[in-house]
């Protein structure tokens, strides 16, 4: 499956910004899709994640509450929306997929993942 990361851009602290993942080449359903973020400073790090049928989500500690992961099956797309942004999550945000066999199937680790987007770049100015 290709993924394709769009709607990055600036935005202020405390505001709200909607990044979009879209797939194609692939049966979307069979994969449980990640947001990862990543700065020069740091290592990759995850960000959430939905499955494949997306009843199931799960954050990383630092994003819990404020972001939103959701997908839509038959746009062959997965949204993270984010809101009350800080600078701090100011980074290029990176869509994942991996092909599963179950709904209980889900994947924290970067290492778990074989397809990714290409990026997109999200500016939080203080």
């Amino acid at each position: 499956v290709q993924l394709q990361a769009s709607g990055g851009g600036l935005v202020q602290t405390g505001g709200s910004l909607r990044v979009s993942c879209a797939a194609s080449g692939g049966t979307f359903t069979n994969y449980a899709v990640g947001w990862f973020r990543q700065t020069p400073m740091k290592e990759r790090e995850f960000v959430a994640v939905i499955n494949r049928n997306g009843m199931h989500t799960f954050y990383g500690d630092s994003v819990k509450g404020r972001f939103t992961i959701s997908r839509d099956n038959a746009e062959n797309t997965v949204y993270l929306q984010m809101n009350s942004l800080r600078p701090e999550d100011t980074a290029v945000y990176y869509c994942a997929a991996r092909r599963v066999r179950y709904n209980s199937e889900y994947f924290l680790s970067e290492h778990e993942y074989d397809n990714w987007g290409q990026g997109t770049q999200v500016t939080v100015s203080s």
